[in-house]
């Protein structure tokens, strides 16, 4: 297949994933040997009087900072320092529920003094718990103990009521540390070993904390109790996320978060080392960190930013990265090697490549493919560029590729759409303040009037939805995949300080919506997304993933349509090419294996446990590893090639397997076939 490529400018506005932070050099720490007394900085007051009165003007959503509200932010900000309710007694949030009414006073004062208390108290019992953790390190352990468990999502649970139920819960947390590490080929006393390091570092990391921490974690109890996608950022993440918008920076190019302590991969960066490698996946958790030929470092415990400059590091340098594999049943470890690069601007454009089935005979007109990683600026004019390429190749359509594209610039989502329409609108935003702009293509110009199909899935968000979404609403394309995420919200990065600061502290930024989208149709994205016409079979239910499962999000609603003419009416095309689609699916032994997957994952999606009985782990390792190496000699044997003993025999690119592209081609080659693509509108 030839792939094209055109030069990258700048990015978004409109995004999925709005906080994450791109992996920088480790700073040395010095040693503290207790825990700090917290309070607030000078900074902080004025930072939260300026957070709650942007907000209060400018914020989509208006609301009251009222006694209701501050129970909102209180029961968040707890779930920010316990999420999984393994610190915290029940006495210690009865003890805080005195405060619960009074986080609208404190930030309308500026008086921050409950949430440090909360905050140090979340300290002591931190320190305490792992040095409980040390102390289990000494008993022995029996992993093959009948039903015993560990309960990792204790999201929904009861705060522990006494002492001894917290150490219950602790005790199934180390026995399960070392577990994972037995599976992974430690012995015990290695693997003891790993945990007493893991445990000093944490509680020396405890001793690291500083006002700042504190400050962001009330900061963005407060902003996500408005809203789902407002947030702060501390003065360092702002840094970061700003270098992050500029889409130059060197490292592995992945987007990370911490979630229980665990360091979880959010995005993979296009073009990037992990991106190139094909190794790292949204999901991972990276639980170890080596430099190039040195020891790997375990990091669960660590601070983001602390882990995040450890896996950056100068371009052409190697890290080694100890990673659990997301859709991995074995709960195994992995080493995955990368080698640090400037994530280049030219690596994340738009790209095209020509497409042939592997079955056909010259027989076929190729089609052509264009992904879009994201809608940065200057993205129309590079597809614009690769449409005419294609057009060389004789191409009889088009597949527009929109997987894994959390959005960007509404601009060029505008613009991207008049390129396969002459004119109308094509979005309506409603502000803040209650206008509703239509944005709109007047070129009177199509560049593209050929069969074309949209590739999109759940991770598809916000500018790509409006574009799948016009597409759809004129009848100009079939939208192929999964429903959309339902983000249908625009965001504006603000930063806090101001020219008469003077040299005071930073004081960081924020992120918050100021503006909704709807489609042409009149209809909002926001919570049910794009329902593409063709749907292809998928482990998600819509409704309890994506948008509508973020707390605070905005409602769907609607508001009246644009005015607009569609083209051919397709609803007759779309019965045929999903019967053609149904029928093929069903025969598709690719489609088989997703068939079963989604079986086993709905099976098991509301387990909240996992075995800490070893002979049924090790069962689960080599039932997930058989299923893995057969489904693989399967896929090899239809391309006649010979079967493998192992997976680390398989040779690179030899199961090089996208079958949702590949039936995006057959519907698209089904579309032409019904010759109800055909629109009369003028040429470019």
């Amino acid at each position: 297949m030839k792939k094209r490529f055109a030069p990258l400018l700048s990015v978004v506005s409109l995004s999925l994933l709005s906080m994450s932070v791109i992996a920088a050099v480790s700073e040395s720490t010095p040693e503290i040997e207790a825990l700090p007394i917290l309070s607030p900085e000078a900074q902080h007051a004025k930072s939260a009087k300026r957070i709650l009165n942007t907000y209060a003007r400018n914020h989509y959503k208006k609301f009251q900072l009222n006694d209701e509200l501050s129970e909102k932010i209180f029961d968040r900000y707890l779930r920010n320092l316990d999420f999984n309710k393994n610190f915290f007694l029940a006495s210690d949030i009865q003890t805080f529920e005195k405060y619960a009414n009074t986080f609208d006073e404190s930030l309308n004062k500026g008086d921050l003094s409950a949430a440090y208390t909360i905050y140090q108290v979340n300290l002591e019992r931190r320190e305490s718990r792992l040095e409980y953790a040390l102390s289990l390190l000494n008993n022995k352990y029996d992993f093959n103990q009948a039903d015993d468990k560990f309960y990792y999502d204790r999201e929904d649970a009861q705060w522990a009521s006494t002492e001894s139920e917290m150490n219950e819960l602790w005790r199934q947390r180390v026995k399960y540390d070392l577990l994972n590490l037995k599976l992974a080929d430690k012995t015990l006393e290695e693997a003891k070993e790993i945990l007493k390091k893991r445990y000093q570092r944490n509680i020396k990391r405890l001793y690291q904390t500083n006002s700042e921490d504190v400050f962001q974690s009330l900061m963005n109890a407060f902003s996500r109790s408005i809203e789902a996608h407002t947030s702060y950022l501390s003065p360092r993440n702002a840094e970061r996320f700003q270098m992050q918008m500029n889409l130059s920076f060197e490292g592995i190019g992945a987007s990370l978060q911490i979630e229980d302590e665990h360091t979880v991969v959010r995005k993979i960066i296009a073009g990037g080392p992990a991106d190139k490698s094909g190794k790292l996946k949204p999901e991972d958790k990276i639980v170890g960190v080596g430099q190039d030929k040195g020891e790997i470092v375990d990091v669960v415990g660590w601070r983001l930013d602390e882990i995040v400059e450890l896996i950056k590091g100068p371009k052409g340098t190697s890290v080694k990265l100890q990673v659990l594999k997301g859709d991995s049943e074995s709960k195994k470890y992995e080493i995955i090697e990368l080698v640090r690069d400037k994530v280049k601007l030219e690596d994340q454009q738009a790209q095209s490549k020509v497409y042939l089935p592997e079955s056909s005979a010259g027989d076929v007109a190729p089609l052509g493919v264009i992904e879009i990683p994201s809608f940065y600026n200057g993205l129309t004019g590079h597809v614009r560029s690769l449409i005419s390429d294609l057009k060389e190749d004789n191409i009889s359509g088009i597949i527009i590729d929109l997987r894994g594209n959390g959005g960007g610039s509404l601009n060029e989502s505008r613009t991207l759409t008049g390129l396969f329409i002459d004119s109308g609108p094509v979005v309506q935003v409603r502000t803040h303040t209650g206008n509703v702009q239509i944005e709109r293509d007047n070129d009177g110009v199509i560049h593209y009037d050929g069969p074309l199909t949209v590739l999109v899935d759940r991770y598809s968000a916000s500018a790509s939805e409006i574009f799948a979404a016009a597409m759809q609403d004129y009848n100009r394309a079939i939208v192929i995949g999964e429903q959309t995420f339902g983000k249908g919200t625009v965001q504006r990065h603000k930063g806090l300080g101001r020219y008469y600061d003077l040299n005071e502290n930073p004081l960081g930024s924020i992120q918050f919506t100021i503006a909704k989208f709807y489609r042409i149709n009149g209809s909002s994205t926001q919570h049910i997304g794009v329902i593409p016409d063709i749907l292809y079979p998928s482990a998600v239910i819509p409704e309890e993933w994506g948008e509508s499962q973020e707390e605070n999000a905005l409602p769907y609603d609607r508001i009246n349509r644009a005015n607009y003419t569609t083209f051919s009416h397709t609803q007759d095309a779309i019965d045929v090419l999903t019967a053609k689609h149904n029928k093929r699916v069903m025969q598709n032994p690719e489609f088989a294996y997703i068939f079963s997957d989604i079986q086993e994952y709905q099976a098991n999606k509301d387990k909240n446990y996992i075995s800490l009985v070893e002979s049924e782990r090790l069962a689960e390792q080599q039932e997930s590893k058989s299923k893995r190496l057969s489904r693989t000699n399967e896929r090899l044997l239809r391309k006649g090639l010979e079967p493998i003993v192992s997976m680390e025999d398989l040779p690179e690119d030899a199961l090089d397997i996208d079958p949702f592209l590949d039936e995006a081609a057959n519907i698209t080659y089904d579309l032409i076939a019904t010759g109800k693509f055909v629109i009369n509108s003028k040429k470019s």
